[in-house]
């Protein structure tokens, strides 16, 4: 099968969150498989290229946004047998954020050029390497206009007649709102912008809306995400009605992870290796994570680990409300992540007046993340909501047992404590009462030295591989049938 995943990042290349451990993953694991697999990225300028091997393989192409013609390279970087090509324009990525102007804090101004190009881009890349897919991938917002070319400018293509597309939805709060302005630049029929057209949203664009619109299938991250999506503005941030009108066509498949890249036997970012079988490693983890932290190395002190984007979303809003109460009990807390200023500056805050209890690193750091998992005995994912998450599924495999509010794919993959059955902790009601409740509840377990061992055993032998979501994708990829194309002519009658 040929595959075509868009993504507008993507592990080892360029990462903000999950999606791109998704798509550097993922597309492994299908390429392992013996499939034909295209990873199509933006040309950033952080990308290692000649660490990479990146080679230019076309350049001469352009891509039109609007009334300008951009010009556009082809770079290829080959990476666990997948064909990785970089769509290269220094004008739109050659930059030092992917999304966000450090400046002023806020979106790049141009971002619906960006992935106007980019969307457009991965169509002309495909034309001109002679890639026909069978399937193209698309993922949130950035690659969101994919569908709706194939299935309104492009419906009468040839070379695209037997190409479906499937658009999976990662976090559906992050959806490309432009101006109305924008939609000129797509360059479809003027007619096609109308109220209720598929291409209008409250007088604005909405890329998102757009990939939800027009792609044959459309996936997200986890079964109970899929349900909560369209079930209230709460979750589904206005396209919750567009998700129930489809729901035939909706999917919830769980994110896998990398093994290779988080496995405590294997992990070369810990000082040592540990199996569910010998687990005397995790102990000097721990204590290497408390020294290399500055906290006070006690063994039998409960430590609670945090990785995670600072943000109302992961349920900052609850740690900041018990704070005190929190850090008054018996157990150490870490925190590593960046976010709003106004966590930075609460956590700040907190390790200065609480040393002994409460360790901080605010900032991206890979290998302190991996020892973080390793020495840690909780982690702590208070989500408001969680369309998946990969920490709670990497905490499994370190035997670090996981405290998560019950939502989207943390209520899928963790199972609530009972003696001898089990994989974590689990609070349903979203206030800093609850989340203390469920901790004091692990706290309890965590003082039997038998149980605890059995319940880190239990979490460290779960399969979370990329192996089973793969070939739920394969499947998805493989029943999805393409829809009769929809001219422009014919949206514009709807």
């Amino acid at each position: 099968m040929n595959i075509a995943f868009a993504a507008s990042e993507a592990v080892p290349f360029a990462k903000t969150g999950g999606l791109a451990d998704v798509a550097g993953a993922l597309t492994k694991e299908l390429a392992l498989r013996g499939h034909e697999v295209i990873l199509f990225l933006p040309g950033y300028a952080e990308i290692a290229r000649k660490k990479l091997k990146s080679r230019k393989i076309k350049s001469g192409l352009h891509v039109t946004v609007g009334r300008r013609r951009l010009p556009l390279a082809l770079e290829e970087i080959r990476q666990d047998g997948v064909r990785v090509v970089l769509l290269a324009n220094d004008a739109l990525y050659a930059r030092p954020e992917l999304y966000r102007d450090p400046a002023t804090g806020g979106d790049w101004s141009d971002n619906d050029d960006r992935f106007i190009f980019f969307a457009r881009g991965v169509l002309e890349a495909c034309r001109a390497l002679d890639f026909v897919p069978d399937v193209v991938h698309a993922n949130d917002w950035q690659s969101a206009l994919i569908p709706m070319y194939l299935n309104t400018q492009l419906a009468a293509d040839p070379f695209w007649r037997r190409t479906r597309c499937l658009f999976t939805v990662h976090n559906i709060a992050y959806q490309g709102m432009f101006g109305a302005e924008t939609f000129a630049k797509f360059g479809v029929e003027a007619g096609l912008w109308y109220p209720t057209s598929p291409f209008e949203y409250w007088g604005r664009v909405n890329f998102l809306k757009l990939g939800l619109e027009f792609a044959e299938s459309i996936s997200t991250v986890s079964k109970r995400y899929a349900e909560e999506i369209q079930s209230s503005n709460e979750f589904g941030y206005g396209m919750e009605g567009i998700l129930t009108s489809r729901t035939e066509d909706l999917y919830g498949i769980i994110n896998g992870i990398d093994y290779d890249v988080w496995n405590p036997a294997t992990d070369t970012h810990l000082p040592k290796n540990f199996t569910p079988r010998a687990l005397a490693g995790k102990k000097q983890c721990k204590a290497a994570l408390q020294k290399e932290m500055r906290l006070p190395v006690e063994a039998s002190v409960p430590l609670i680990g945090i990785i995670s984007r600072l943000a109302d979303q992961k349920g900052f809003d609850l740690i900041g409300e018990v704070a005190e109460d929190l850090l008054s009990g018996p157990l150490q807390v870490v925190v590593l992540g960046t976010g709003d200023a106004k966590y930075h500056d609460l956590f700040t805050r907190l390790a200065a007046r609480r040393p002994r209890r409460l360790a901080l690193s605010l900032k991206f750091d890979d290998g302190l993340a991996h020892r973080i998992e390793a020495g840690s005995d909780m982690f702590l994912m208070p989500s408001r909501y969680e369309p998946c998450g990969l920490n709670q599924l990497y905490s499994l495999k370190y035997g670090t047992i996981p405290i998560v509010r019950t939502t989207g794919g943390l209520a899928d993959t963790i199972a609530p404590y009972g003696p001898g059955s089990g994989t974590g902790f689990r609070f349903e009601a979203y206030t800093g009462n609850a989340m203390l409740a469920a901790i004091d509840r692990a706290l309890a377990v965590y003082g039997d030295a038998a149980a605890w061992k059995g319940l880190m055993q239990r979490a460290m032998k779960q399969d979370f591989s990329w192996h089973h979501a793969a070939s739920e994708y394969l499947e998805l990829y493989l029943t999805t049938r393409a829809k009769p194309k929809r001219t422009q002519t014919a949206v514009a009658a709807r």
